[in-house]
């Protein structure tokens, strides 16, 4: 079985080369964290005053990260190699917290012969 690590994630419907032999299915991550106050706040300013929001950035960019993982572990269980067509959603809720899902359909691939 693949580990997470060698499970290949693409955008895209194919990947060049390669030939699909299994369809799993759909698979995703999913992660909800919540904002701390200050990193409200400093958004806040920096909406007013312009500027990047560091905190948030790094909020973003580690529950991508963190999605992206657990997409993975899903197709590992379902026994895929790749994940096809694979895209981000993200929301709020309640202005509080962010949501972030990794989501694409998980494959097994194979060289062409």
């Amino acid at each position: 079985m693949a580990k997470t690590d060698e499970i290949l994630v693409v955008t895209t419907n194919d990947v060049p080369g390669y030939e699909v032999v299994e369809v799993y299915g759909e698979v995703f991550g999913l992660i909800v964290r919540s904002r701390n106050i200050f990193s409200n706040i400093g958004s806040s300013f920096r909406t007013i005053f312009g500027g990047e929001s560091g905190g948030l950035t790094k909020l973003l960019v580690d529950s991508r990260n963190q999605a992206m993982e657990r997409m993975r572990e899903e197709a590992v269980k379902k026994g895929a190699n790749a994940v096809l067509m694979m895209r981000y959603d993200t929301g709020d809720i309640y202005n509080i917290m962010n949501e972030v899902a990794a989501y694409g359909t998980a494959v097994k691939i194979q060289k062409k012969k």
